[in-house]
């Protein structure tokens, strides 16, 4: 009850900042609830006081100003908000798209404090040197500093740390926006659909990990392990930062300084000699590549966290937020752009219903119907009037009409894919986005759906099966010796209590359910390999 009363005191404030900056949440045409409202009629006099003649600038300037005062973890919520225009509109959407991460940094003193409290000792014990804070967002601050290895040799290095107490600020946060979702889809049951309250889930899921810094170590080691595990097909030009693992902790991340020009400066490029149509498809084909090949992508991927290297070779910084697709969701996206591609409407719906994004009694050709409206009017079009990113925005608008749930996956993936896309473009406004994606969906496609694909499979089915056979004999033997078990024990009058019959009946139950899969699986294993010879 206590933390209840506290999340709706939160969002009191929150309400009455909102209304200082004169900010209403509200997209166009849609019905505003009574409760808004009455909320509306008492907060007009703090918004008129406060701006009586609306001065105050656009209204993307006014929410950009009003979620910084409300302090990090809505900054947060406004740029994960900017991703859902589905929930909020397009409008409020693009308002909240420049929405800017950026703070005041926090002091050297607790910067100190954070780095001796997480690695023990005296901060000069880990760093020979330590500057002032370089950059600083909403969850961190970023120092440069120096390191003495054990050869002798300084070597210079990134040391994020967390603003003291933000964990605890976001916790307190986002239990109010939870309760906020809760009470939404309780008054308008129609937006039940849209998933408020698992929307706050994701953000509170990405938020939880983002503030623990040895999860972003981990990605950025997993990030590096996908880029060189294939040698025969390396990431061209592109990788992430090595770790310090000895100075990295839950509250502290240290990883190799990047002397590098950042992305966004096009004229320090061009004098260094880069190509920046090269960088562009760079950008676009690593991000696709890492999507669809590895399932892991890094989700935020914007200009401040790409520099380019004297050799041209582009790295990323920043894993905070990354991205995870599962087979269904890289098959997904590979067979859309291929269909897309290659106009193949029909088996571009047909995924969206195999992967159970599509409810099964919707129509499959009025489906296919609606992408083709999609995609028909990009083909035709020079390069720099076709966007992935607005194709892939026109696909999510159709969520209403064909009664499609939110996938979380797919969303952050979209929200990514617009900021890729536009680093892409502003290094080269004639990228073309299907040249760009065309070899890396076909490759997927080929590699996963073809024969290869098919017999790697097949393969692994083989081995669920081979492994159950081998455990067949040991399998019986302790099935025929629990039932002389039981026949003795019946004959010299013991009795077993209900609880254990119970488990035995489960154990034996499921050891049948086992063989049975397996069975069947190396079965139309077999079927499958069998079609694909006959038909070549």
């Amino acid at each position: 009850m206590a933390s209840t009363v506290a999340s709706l005191f939160r969002l009191a404030r929150a309400g009455i900042v909102m209304a200082q900056y004169g900010v209403r949440f509200v997209p166009p045409g849609m019905k505003v609830p009574t409760a808004l409202k009455l909320a509306r009629v008492l907060t007009w006099p703090v918004s008129f006081l406060a701006n009586p003649f609306g001065t105050r600038g656009s209204r993307a300037k006014r929410v950009s100003k009003a979620l910084t005062a409300l302090g990090p973890s809505y900054i947060k919520l406004g740029q994960f908000m900017a991703t859902r225009a589905d929930v909020i509109g397009p409008e409020l959407a693009g308002d909240l798209a420049e929405l800017r991460d950026a703070l005041p940094p926090f002091s050297m003193q607790d910067a100190r404090r954070v780095v001796e409290e997480s690695l023990g000792g005296k901060l000069e014990d880990h760093f020979t040197s330590f500057s002032e804070p370089v950059a600083a967002a909403s969850i961190a601050q970023v120092h440069k500093a120096t390191v003495l290895d054990p050869d002798g040799q300084t070597r210079t290095v990134a040391v994020k740390i967390l603003r003291p107490g933000v964990d605890r600020r976001f916790r307190n946060d986002i239990a109010s926006y939870e309760l906020a979702a809760g009470i939404v889809e309780w008054l308008h049951p129609p937006i039940r659909r849209l998933k408020p309250v698992g929307v706050i889930e994701n953000l509170r899921q990405t938020t939880e990990l983002e503030m623990d810094l040895r999860l972003e170590a981990a990605a950025i080691s997993e990030m590096a392990d996908n880029i060189g595990k294939d040698r025969t097909k390396p990431d061209s030009n592109f990788r992430v930062p090595s770790i310090d693992w000895q100075r990295s902790r839950r509250r502290v991340l240290t990883i190799e300084w990047i002397d590098g020009i950042k992305v966004s400066d096009h004229d320090a490029l061009r004098a260094a000699g880069h190509d920046l149509d090269q960088l562009g498809m760079t950008v676009i084909r690593s991000f696709l590549r890492h999507a669809m090949r590895d399932g892991f992508f890094h989700a935020d991927m914007h200009q401040g966290n790409l520099f380019v290297e004297s050799d041209g070779t582009v790295v990323a910084v920043d894993f905070g937020i990354v991205g995870r697709l599962d087979g269904e969701g890289r098959r997904f996206l590979a067979e859309i752009l291929h269909g897309l591609i290659n106009r193949d409407y029909r088996r571009t719906a047909e995924v969206h219903f195999e992967a159970g994004y599509v409810p099964a009694h919707q129509d499959v050709a009025v489906f296919a119907q609606a992408m083709r409206a999609i995609g028909e009017p990009i083909h035709g079009r020079s390069a720099n009037e076709i966007s992935m990113a607005d194709l892939l925005s026109q696909l999510f608008a159709y969520t209403d009409v064909f009664e499609m749930e939110t996938r979380t996956e797919l969303i952050l993936l979209q929200k990514s894919m617009v900021i890729v896309e536009g680093v892409s473009r502003e290094l080269n406004p004639n990228l073309n986005m299907w040249t760009a994606a065309e070899p890396i969906a076909k490759e997927w496609v080929e590699e996963n759906l073809g024969v290869t694909g098919v017999i790697r499979d097949a393969g692994q089915n083989a081995t669920v099966l081979g492994r159950v056979l081998t455990d067949a004999p040991r399998v019986l033997a302790q099935a025929e010796k629990a039932t002389l078990s039981l026949a003795e024990m019946a004959n010299n009058g013991f009795r077993l209590d209900p609880a254990t019959i119970r488990d035995m009946s489960t154990d034996q139950a499921r050891g049948a359910k086992w063989q049975a899969a397996a069975l069947w699986t190396g079965a139309l294993a077999l079927v499958v390999i069998a079609i694909k010879v006959l038909t070549g």
